[in-house]
């Protein structure tokens, strides 16, 4: 029997693959979850703190009748205040205390400050002492003519009787007329006192210092220890008033027009003002009046231009550059009409708004719309020259949004 010779295949070792683990197949699976969840998240969050590139554009002013082109007339003058007063006591005293600050606003009747009133309070503890002694005096002199009329009564029985003399009679009638005199003219007295009275307790009064009407303080004139008086006395050691109070709401513009164009002014005229402090700000206004007396030595005439409406900006005594209009075309709110594109205007619930860039994020502002010049929307209120409009805004865009301007 022959046996065959081994080989090196005999030698090799035969292995069978081995079945995937069912532990190893659920690990993948949680780790293919994981890894989609992050990606998801992080999709979400840069979607969220996206920043979203827009088209803007700056909002300009309306050139189609500019003040310039409709002006009839310019001046300079100055901003006044209609109501303004210097507040003073009524009497000359020592300032005791003060109860207020520059640029404070003040409501009529409201204190101001309080003078030194020691003297008068001792004065008035005075005349109603006096006062209470005059009644006192009177019902004393009331008794007595009550006892004097019965004297005067029995005195005239007996004189009936032949018991007293005539004499007698007399004496009685005349005693009591004394006493009715003296009660009218202690009666009077007591007028008198107390009318003393009334007239200290005002003097009192009159060292406390109100307001006028309701206004702001501008000015601060005294301190307390000082002395003020309604009259200029004492030197430069005595103020006249304690301080200056300016009613806001009667601002109003005063400027010399030269006589010889006095007859382009008309009143009610619409006019413009620029004030030195902001030129590029106009402020619509309309003549008030015009004063009908000229200036012998400038010849000029005075006129008065009130503001449409008044701006915490404006403040007295501020320079101010007026240009009156012609009073045939549009009105002072279209000079100062504001342009931006069409396509930056929306329509939300009604309602014309467009978005502002504003520290890299969108505002959300309410306009008023008043015509359209060609590719442009005329706004009369909400936007303001040379602020940034956001044009074909994306849709969903929201107040508040991230934005950046998209680089050209």
């Amino acid at each position: 029997m022959s046996s065959a010779k081994p080989t090196l295949d005999d030698l090799r070792i035969e292995r069978r693959p081995e079945a995937p683990r069912s532990s190893n197949k659920s690990g993948l699976i949680v780790g293919v979850l994981v890894l989609a969840a992050l990606g998801t998240a992080a999709f979400w969050w840069k979607g969220q703190t996206k920043v979203i590139e827009v088209e803007t554009s700056l909002a300009r002013k309306s050139g189609g009748s500019t003040a310039a082109d409709r002006s009839v007339l310019h001046g300079s003058g100055y901003v006044t205040a209609r109501r303004e007063a210097t507040v003073s006591a009524k009497v000359t005293g020592k300032v005791l205390e003060v109860l207020f600050e520059e640029g404070l606003k003040v409501k009529e009747g409201q204190v101001l400050a309080r003078l030194d009133d020691s003297n008068i309070k001792t004065a008035l503890a005075i005349a109603q002492a006096q006062l209470e002694s005059t009644r006192l005096m009177v019902d004393e002199t009331r008794a007595q003519l009550k006892q004097a009329d019965e004297e005067f009564k029995r005195a005239a029985e007996l004189t009936k009787l032949k018991i007293d003399s005539q004499s007698d009679l007399d004496k009685a009638e005349s005693d009591a007329l004394a006493l009715r005199a003296r009660l009218a003219r202690q009666q009077l007295d007591i007028t008198t006192a107390d009318r003393t009275v009334a007239q200290w307790r005002q003097q009192i009064e009159d060292m406390v210092i109100r307001s006028p009407f309701d206004g702001v303080v501008t000015t601060k004139d005294a301190q307390p220890g000082e002395m003020i008086s309604p009259v200029s006395a004492g030197g430069g050691f005595t103020r006249t008033g304690i301080c200056t109070v300016v009613d806001m709401n009667s601002l109003e513009i005063e400027l010399d027009v030269n006589e010889s164009y006095i007859g382009r002014v008309q009143p009610s005229q619409p006019a413009e003002a620029t004030l030195d402090a902001y030129p590029d700000w106009s402020i619509p206004c309309k003549v008030i009046a015009i004063i009908p007396t000229a200036d012998r030595q400038k010849s000029t005439v005075k006129v008065r231009v009130g503001f449409v409406q008044l701006d915490p900006r404006i403040l007295p005594d501020m320079s101010v550059k007026v240009s009156f209009l012609e009073t045939t075309n549009a009105s002072a709110a279209t000079v100062n009409a504001v342009l931006v594109p069409k396509t930056a205007v929306q329509n939300q619930n009604g309602s014309d708004v467009v978005f502002l860039l504003h520290n890299g994020h969108a505002e959300r502002c309410a306009v008023s719309v008043s015509d359209t010049q060609g590719d442009d929307s005329v706004l009369r209120a909400g936007v303001t020259v040379g602020e940034k409009v956001i044009v074909n805004a994306p849709a969903g865009l929201k107040d508040g949004v991230a934005v950046r301007e998209k680089m050209p």
